[in-house]
C-alpha cells in the first residue's frame, strides 16, 4: 500500500502553501499535506462546488492512490467495481475482452462513480474558497479581489486551462489533440460492470456503469466536426448505442461538449511555483489516467516536503520522480490514439490478435508504487 512517509526534513511551522484549484488534484493535496502541519489555502474559480453528474473511470492504481489518502472504502462503496474492459468494433462485435481483476492483480479494484460523489468525498472536511483565483504571482500573489498574500510554495492544481501555467509559464504547453468530445449520463437498468468501447472510423463511443442504473457515455470525432449531430456521428453504430441514443433525446439530457487538450511542458515547477494534475500533464483520455496521475502528484509532493530540506530540492525531486511516469502515460496515450486512427479493418486485427499484449504492456509501469 502506498503509505506518506515522515522523516525528519522541512519544519512545517509557518510554511504556507497555496493551492489552486479545488478539483481532484487540489483536493487531493490539500489531504495529503494537511498532516504534515503546514498552513494551507484554497482558491477556487467556481462560485460553488460542481454538481456535475458526468462520470469518472479510475483504473486500480488511481483507485490505490486514493486509499493512501484514506478514501478507499468510501469510494468503494459509492462505486461500481468494474470487471471487464472491452473494445467493439462499430457495430459492436467483441474484438477483445480484459479481464481486469487479473490484469491488476495485487493493485487494487478498477472502478467508475459520478464524477460529482468523488469530487464531494474529496472536499469533505476541506476548507476552500471559492469563486476565487488568482491575478499575479511573484514575490507575492494577487487575487482577483485584490487582497494579497504570501506562500512558501503555490501549488497549481487548476486544470487544463490554468491561470497558474498561463501567469507563470505564459501560457505555454497547452495544445488541442484533434478531437472534439461529448459527455453525458443516461439511465441503463442492469447494465453489466463492462467499461465498453465501439470503434467507427474516426469516431469512438465509450459506456460505463457508474451505479443507480446510470451509465456514463463519451464520445469523440474529429475536432472539424464540433456541431455535428450526435446521432449522424454514430450512425450505423450497433447496440448498445441505438437504445442510449433514444433515451438521451427521451430524457433531454443535458451534454457536455468541447475540445480535447493535452499539456506538455518541459519542467512542472518555476521557483516556487508547481503544477500538478491535468494543469501540468493533461493527456486525452482513453487512458483513463488523469485523476490517478494527480492523486500521485499530490502523494508524493506531501513526502518530499516532508522529508526534503527545502523547498528548491523538493521540487525538483518531484520532477524527477513524476516525471517518467506522466510521461509514459503521455507516450503510451499517442500509441492507443494511433491505434485508434487505423484503418478499421487493420485495427481490428491488430485488437483481436495483440489487445491483451497491447493493454498489459501500456498499463505495466502503473503496476509500480509511484
Amino acid at each position: 500500500m502506498l503509505r506518506l512517509v515522515t522523516v525528519p526534513g522541512m519544519e512545517p511551522g509557518g510554511y504556507r502553501i497555496l493551492i489552486v484549484g479545488a478539483g481532484i488534484a487540489g483536493l487531493a493535496a490539500a489531504r495529503a499535506l494537511r498532516d504534515w502541519g503546514a498552513t494551507i489555502e484554497i482558491v477556487e474559480r467556481a462560485p460553488e462546488p460542481s454538481g456535475e453528474g458526468q462520470g469518472i473511470y479510475i483504473p486500480a492504481n488511481g483507485y490505490r492512490a486514493l486509499a493512501a489518502l484514506g478514501l478507499g472504502a468510501a469510494i468503494a462503496d459509492r462505486a461500481v467495481h468494474i470487471e471487464r474492459q472491452q473494445f467493439r468494433d462499430r457495430r459492436g462485435r467483441l474484438l477483445v475482452e480484459i479481464d481486469l481483476a487479473d490484469a491488476w492483480r495485487g493493485i487494487g479494484p478498477c472502478i467508475a462513480l459520478p464524477r460529482s460523489a468523488l469530487h464531494g468525498i474529496l472536499l469533505d472536511g476541506v476548507p476552500v474558497r471559492f469563486g476565487r483565483t488568482v491575478r499575479a504571482i511573484g514575490d507575492s500573489v494577487t487575487f482577483d479581489d485584490g487582497t494579497e498574500g504570501r506562500y512558501d510554495l503555490v501549488v497549481g492544481a487548476d486544470g487544463v486551462r490554468s491561470a497558474v501555467r498561463r501567469l507563470v509559464f505564459g501560457g505555454a504547453g497547452c495544445r488541442p489533440v484533434g478531437q472534439h468530445a461529448r459527455r453525458f449520463v443516461v439511465d441503463v437498468p442492469d447494465a453489466e460492470p463492462a467499461w465498453s468501447a465501439q470503434l467507427g472510423r474516426g469516431t469512438a463511443f465509450l459506456s460505463i456503469p457508474i451505479g443507480d442504473g446510470a451509465v456514463y457515455c463519451y464520445c469523440d470525432g474529429p475536432a472539424n466536426a464540433p456541431d455535428r449531430a450526435l446521432a449522424d456521428l454514430l450512425d450505423g453504430y450497433g447496440e448498445p448505442v441505438p437504445t442510449i441514443l433514444r433515451s438521451l433525446e427521451a430524457a433531454g439530457t443535458a451534454i457536455q461538449a468541447g475540445v480535447i487538450e493535452e499539456v506538455v511542458l518541459p519542467a512542472t515547477s518555476r521557483g516556487n511555483v508547481l503544477l500538478i494534475g491535468d494543469a501540468a500533464h493533461a493527456t486525452s483520455p482513453n487512458m483513463a489516467e488523469g485523476a490517478a496521475m494527480a492523486v500521485e502528484d499530490a502523494l508524493v509532493l506531501a513526502e518530499l516536503l516532508a522529508t526534503e530540506t527545502s523547498t528548491a530540492t523538493a521540487l525538483q525531486r518531484f520532477e524527477a520522480r513524476r516525471r517518467p511516469r506522466t510521461d509514459w502515460v503521455l507516450e503510451h496515450t499517442h500509441k492507443r490514439d494511433r491505434t485508434r486512427s487505423m484503418p478499421p479493418p487493420v485495427r481490428n486485427v491488430v485488437l483481436r490478435r495483440f489487445g491483451q499484449k497491447i493493454y498489459r504492456s501500456h498499463y505495466r509501469l502503473l503496476k509500480e508504487l509511484p
